[in-house]
């Protein structure tokens, strides 16, 4: 086995993936920025979900949001629903694990917030009914898949926005996931800001 030509292949595979997505996905990201900074600026507030590797993007993008992402600004309103052990394992317990993210949400979400909703396959059971539950608080969903949308694309209506990588690979699509949420986190300052660094 060749390792380089394999560890090669990978640098290769991804930033065709990216600039496949640049294409599709340039302006749906722009509305998403936009529609952001409209909540955050109405005092309305981001709720976001994953599993696994998608948990793990949630609760970055968040801490952005909260913290700071490359220059020093007021805290943004954001919470990670995949952080709170206590509340994942008493609903997980309680309600099954496809309630977890719903529960928060029919809890913390009210009109005007925005659900990130982040599934590489589209098809997440918990993402699911996460957004299920936003649609009755009338929020706005911004939807990161892959590999078509699965069940979400299915889910989503003409005022929510669905950022879909076009590739069928969750390595690649996770890839261009933390992108376009970073992507979104320098759109928002640039708005608050001024002109991106």
């Amino acid at each position: 086995m060749d390792l380089i030509a394999l560890m090669t292949s990978h640098f290769d595979d991804s930033v065709d993936t990216l600039k496949a997505s640049t294409r599709e996905l340039a302006e749906p990201l722009a509305a998403a920025v936009e529609l952001l900074f409209a909540t955050l600026a109405n005092d309305g507030k981001i709720l976001a979900c994953g599993n696994g590797g998608s948990a793990a993007d949630a609760q970055h993008f968040i801490a952005e949001l909260v913290g700071r992402f490359e220059r020093d600004r007021l805290p943004l309103a954001g919470i990670a629903l995949n952080t709170d052990t206590a509340i994942l394992t008493a609903v997980g317990n309680d309600y099954g694990f496809d309630s977890v993210f719903e529960r928060q949400v029919s809890a913390l979400g009210q009109t005007g917030d925005i659900l990130v909703a982040i599934s590489t396959s589209g098809n997440s059971p918990n993402v699911i009914r996460a957004i299920e539950a936003a649609r009755e608080r009338d929020m706005v969903i911004i939807a990161l898949t892959g590999k078509g949308g699965g069940k979400i694309a299915e889910l989503l209506s003409d005022t929510d926005i669905h950022l879909c990588v076009p590739h069928d690979r969750t390595m690649r699509i996770q890839e261009v996931h933390i992108v376009l949420l970073h992507a979104m986190c320098d759109g928002i300052d640039a708005l608050l800001l001024g002109d991106p660094l």
